[in-house]
């Protein structure tokens, strides 16, 4: 019988009823896409991090089968992974099958990964087929990271000097050489930091689309209200409104859930194609499991029907109040204070913390805001009341203080997302300065032989045609460099040249420029960027959709109201300020509140001052936040002319 009247009333609530049950559905549905989006990149990085821990050996305390050692190489601008492995025993290591490949490679055999098998045919040989010879075979995907991923597999015998120069690997460089029972390994450090960072945005993304699917619910509230009161004042009992309120909400949100689903499942191959951590992604990795799946379409309905009971404790105790138009009870200054107290602690709980404890921290700050901005906003509408001037500041005030959730719905997405951005824009790190020096190829090697390796480095090199100057640099470690100076003059091809040349000079080393040494921090701070904007433009997609849906929800919910103005002789130019300040008085005090507050919490993880890309980030953001919501307000001017237009308004 509920589920009955609820679809009735569902489907009779008018061409208007109907355009706010629409509003729902594409906010669920854009919220359940970019959720999606938020928990899928914790598993891709987890599948990538579990691919690539075989090239990162544990030593054996006992029945070791193989020998297992990974460096890097570079191609031009390309990272080359290298695994050399040695069978200690033909039989153990049987089953010791490295991924992508059917067996240990033999000593002297060499796979390719497709991409860099396929770089090697393009290049002249002396630029990198060369390292590499006659490759045996082909990996497969298992053994790589992500898609065109450069990997070379080396076989060796047991006892070739790459399998036993223990402890000459810079840790930033490679690892290994290292006795193993299996090839199975464990994530590597670069990888887990990068799960890390991408823990902390999640939490940045997933709250705003948690309070955006949780506000989807309030959308059109007062034409609930208004409806359910009736049925209340009619006879409904407490728990019928009760379950008519949760299906309608359900049934909608599980809609706008499904669509979100698919419009994601759609989107999968082009995310898939965003280059971050050195590739692409496999489409695989960036699809949510099974249960991941479940939890997001199960979930969001049950959040938006969570919601929409809450809004439900004045029709329930009070129908008459709601029919009667009473503004309701002021809210408590304890929202703020629970704002207070997280931002105290703030500083304790990040301080020597795991990363899930900072993510929780992280998690309560942004949830505090929100809590605390109705608050704000009733104060803000008493003060604008109080000292408005005109009729639109006199509206504006009246209405924020009336309903002041509805107007901190209107805002809240870019309020918001002013966290995320005075958090992360402070962050926001500068790329490393380059030094400006000639190319040249430093191999590391044990000081008494650094004279000797100086002299097969240039004749490897006048062998190869390259010219360059070769000298021994002594440093503290008890090793030497060997530095080879290429000149002003060398181009990329000129130093893959070198590189080949230079190859195997010291087994297990490889000869990296300055530059090649600070590839891997240099990534990360691209990446950083990258995720920064990522983070920043989802966090805007979503408080644009939200101003947009819920200013043209608060013109559907008080459109007697406005009709009833305009017929009284109130101008809609009036009527239009009004709202705009209704929207835009708040968003500045609460979008400047949210930044520091974004600021406070990110202060604890500095290192310096803030960099000149955060403070253009920071700037960016505060100007497309306001530039979003004036444009969101401006669509919905054509709704707000088409309910005042009617000279008899009625409610639902």
């Amino acid at each position: 019988m509920n589920l009955d009247l609820t679809w009735r009333l569902l489907k009779g609530g008018g061409r208007r009823g109907l355009l706010g049950a629409w509003l729902t559905l594409g906010a669920v549905a854009v919220s359940t896409a970019l959720l999606l989006f938020a928990v899928a990149v914790n598993f891709a990085f987890a599948a990538r991090a579990d691919r690539g821990a075989w090239r990162n050996p544990v030593p054996a305390e006992a029945g070791a089968v193989a020998i297992e050692a990974a460096r890097f190489d570079f191609v031009g601008d390309q990272v080359i992974t290298v695994v050399d492995l040695a069978a200690l025993d033909a039989r153990a290591a049987a089953g010791a099958r490295p991924p992508g490949m059917p067996r240990l490679p033999a000593p002297g055999e060499v796979w390719l990964s497709p991409a860099l098998a396929e770089l090697a045919r393009k290049l002249p040989a002396d630029q990198l087929a060369e390292r590499y010879p006659d490759p045996a075979g082909v990996l497969g995907d298992e053994a790589l990271v992500y898609p065109g991923e450069l990997v070379a597999v080396v076989g060796h015998a047991p006892d070739a000097p790459a399998m036993t120069a223990a402890g000459t690997r810079d840790g930033a460089l490679g690892k290994g050489p290292a006795k193993v029972a299996d090839l199975t390994g464990t994530p590597s450090e670069d990888s887990e930091a990068y799960r890390a960072l991408t823990l902390v945005a999640s939490v940045l993304m997933v709250v705003p689309l948690l309070v955006f699917g949780g506000a989807a619910a309030r959308l059109t509230v007062a034409r609930r209200d208004w409806r359910l009161a009736a049925l209340r004042l009619v006879g409904a009992t407490p728990g019928q409104v009760v379950r008519m309120t949760v299906a309608e909400a359900v049934i909608v949100a599980l809609a706008g859930a499904l669509l979100g689903a698919a419009a994601y499942a759609a989107a999968a191959p082009l995310l898939a194609g965003i280059p971050i951590a050195g590739g692409s992604w496999f489409v695989s990795d960036v699809l949510p499991g099974p249960l991941p799946l479940a939890a997001v379409l199960a979930g969001v309905p049950l959040l938006v029907g969570l919601s929409a009971v809450v809004g439900l404790r004045r029709v329930v105790v009070s129908p008459l109040g709601v029919a009667k138009r009473e503004t309701p009870p002021a809210m408590r200054f304890v929202r703020v204070l629970a704002l207070f107290a997280v931002l105290a602690a703030f500083p304790l709980l990040t301080r020597g913390t795991s990363i899930g404890i900072v993510a929780v921290a992280l998690g309560l700050a942004f949830l505090c805001v929100n809590l605390a901005g109705p608050w704000v906003v009733s104060l803000i509408g008493r003060i604008t009341a109080g000292s408005a001037r005109r009729p639109a500041g006199l509206l504006a005030g009246r209405r924020l203080v009336d309903d002041p959730r509805s107007a901190w719905r209107t805002v809240s997405g870019v309020a918001l997302t002013g966290f995320v951005a005075g958090f992360i824009g402070l962050l926001s790190p500068s790329a490393f300065a380059g030094d400006g020096e000639p190319p040249q190829l430093l191999v590391s090697a044990p000081a008494g032989q650094a004279e000797a390796v100086a002299g097969q480095a240039r004749d490897r090199l006048r062998a190869a045609g390259v010219r360059a100057t070769v000298r021994v640099s002594r440093r503290g470690t008890g090793d030497a460099l060997v530095a080879t100076a290429l000149g002003s003059y060398a181009d990329p091809a000129t130093i893959d040249r070198a590189r080949t040349a230079l190859t195997g000079l010291m087994p297990g080393r490889t000869p990296t420029t300055r530059a090649d040494d600070e590839r891997f921090a240099t990534q990360l701070l691209a990446d950083i960027r990258m995720g920064t904007t990522v983070v920043l433009s989802v966090s805007f997609l979503v408080a644009i959709a939200s101003a947009g849906i819920t200013a043209a929800s608060s013109i559907l919910d008080r459109r007697q109201t406005y009709a009833l103005l305009r017929l009284a002789g109130t101008p809609l130019e009036v009527l239009d300020r009004a709202r705009r300040a209704e929207t835009l008085v708040p968003l500045t005090v609460m979008g400047g509140g949210a930044i520091l507050v974004g600021v406070f919490c990110a202060m604890p993880f500095m290192i310096g001052g803030m960099s000149v890309a955060g403070a253009i980030t920071l700037g960016a953001c505060v100007v497309v936040g306001f530039g979003g919501v004036v444009g969101a307000g401006a669509l919905s001017r054509p709704l707000l002319r088409s309910v005042t237009a009617d000279p008899a308004p009625r409610p639902d």
